[in-house]
């Protein structure tokens, strides 16, 4: 039974808002999951992967404000890592990473015009177009980009965001989006995507399942352990090991950061940021419902 494409606007629409709100309801959960800090120390998937000889790509792309991109993930993870590029290469495939480990600064600057712009536009059509409330906009942010340390894995080191290539011709291999997609077809079942998109988006997650990692059901792209989404999603009851921490780019010691759970963005500032980008729309979207 394959995906069926749908084009009905009302069914998207409620799919965005039943799996986004979903997504809210999780995020509030893994804030209370409760975490052990191991202070496992970084290590750079670049060198583990040359050393290894393993054919994995990195993004070439700078982080947003121009900020280098940090490939690193906690030791206890490198050895999955490795398992996973090594059987992608087995089928044909390369594992391309996007985005590894994150600083407070590099989950801080995600938001850009661009990617707020992108998120607000699906919530104004949430909205029938009008501007939507502060707090709903705050919420629907909250899902895609994390907006605290603790819910933003990648500041655990235990988190990647990956695409998949083909071997022969480097070519990317079609998911029904490409990352940072912000739509009704960024969860990892959406029913939104064509049938062969959906079963490359399955073959993928099976392989990153096999050596331990689980996927974030609310972005096709995401993949981590050992942290509280994992532990949650696999409803181990255990602490998780990894938690927000500042890394030392010398050693790859990590230190935690001590209130992980404090926003990184206020919601003064989403307002502001609407307000700035509504004011160059018609009248309507600057009303609220």
């Amino acid at each position: 039974m394959g995906f069926e494409i749908k084009n009905n606007d009302s069914e998207r629409r409620e799919y965005w808002m039943r799996m986004l709100d979903k997504a809210d309801a999780f995020m509030q959960a893994v804030t209370d999951y409760p975490v052990k800090e191991c202070r496992e120390p970084m290590v750079s998937l670049e060198e583990a992967a040359r050393a290894e000889k393993v054919e994995v790509v990195f993004s070439d792309l700078p982080h947003m404000h121009g900020l280098s991109r940090l490939f690193y993930l906690r030791t206890g993870l490198i050895g999955q890592f490795l398992a996973v590029a090594r059987e992608m290469n087995e089928r044909g495939w390369m594992l391309k990473v996007e985005e590894g480990y994150r600083t407070m600064e590099m989950q801080k600057s995600l938001l850009n015009r661009n990617i707020f712009s992108a998120i607000l536009c699906r919530v104004q059509w949430e909205c029938g177009c009008y501007r939507p409330q502060v707090d709903l906009l705050y919420r629907r942010i909250g899902a895609l980009v994390a907006l605290s340390p603790k819910l933003g894995t990648h500041m655990s080191g235990s988190a990647m965001d990956v695409s998949v290539l083909l071997r022969d011709t480097g070519g990317e291999l079609d998911r029904g989006g490409r990352y940072l997609e912000m739509s009704e077809l960024t969860p990892m079942d959406s029913p939104f995507i064509a049938e062969q998109s959906g079963k490359n988006r399955r073959e993928i997650t099976g392989i990153m399942h096999k050596h331990g990692f689980v996927d974030y059901p609310f972005e096709f792209w995401h993949y981590n352990d050992g942290d509280a989404y994992s532990e949650y999603l696999n409803n181990t009851r255990r602490p998780a090991r990894y938690g927000a921490v500042h890394m030392n780019s010398l050693d790859g010691s990590v230190t935690p950061i001590e209130n992980p759970v404090a926003p990184l963005i206020s919601t003064d500032v989403i307002r502001e940021m609407m307000d700035q980008i509504l004011a160059e729309q018609p009248e309507k979207a600057r009303r609220t419902i």
